[in-house]
């Protein structure tokens, strides 16, 4: 397979991470998944994580890394023929929360766009499209939004491929 980046944006629960996982699961035989969740103490979110760990099955690396993600994207720890990026948009929510500025999240984002472009190996990277719907009522809720929606914007220029996923199927935005 020749090295490509393929992009999921969505709803939530549209079937992004779905679709981004069975391609992946087709394409590689020694997949990582670079997982950005970070439960908190969150029992229903650790019930999730380990049925989101379950459904993948055997045969995938698994590095949780909520914050320096070009930084494991970079080393690949597992020397993997793809990686699999799962979420941005939690990764972002872990830069807001760690309090990082909006130019400290511009140059992570930077940083990650950098590594996607000289990644010798396949990507796929998923994200929530956060710009479909009201504009939130509070400053943080509008900043988050509002990072996110640039975020996306900045790692579809860099990747092959762009997909929108909306009630499980794949609408292509960018092909090379």
């Amino acid at each position: 397979m020749a090295k490509t980046t393929r992009f999921y944006v969505g709803g939530c629960r549209s079937g992004k991470s779905r679709l981004a996982e069975g391609w992946v699961a087709s394409s590689a035989s020694s997949p990582t998944y670079i997982a950005t969740l970070q439960a908190g103490g969150d029992a229903e979110m650790e019930e999730r994580i380990r049925m989101h760990r379950q459904s993948r099955g055997q045969g995938w690396h698994l590095v949780e890394e909520p914050l320096e993600v070009a930084e494991v994207l970079t080393a690949n720890p597992h020397a993997s023929d793809l990686i699999l990026i799962d979420c941005l948009t939690l990764w972002l929510t872990n830069l807001l929360m760690a309090r990082r500025t909006n130019e400290e999240v511009e140059a992570q984002v930077a940083k990650l766009c950098l590594a996607i472009r000289q990644s010798e190996v396949s990507l796929v990277l998923v994200a929530n499209e956060v710009g479909l719907g009201i504009v939130p009522e509070s400053g943080l809720a509008r900043r988050f939004r509002d990072l996110a929606g640039w975020t996306n914007q900045q790692v579809a220029m860099v990747c092959d491929e762009v997909f929108f996923v909306a009630a499980g199927l794949p609408l292509t935005l960018k092909r090379p």
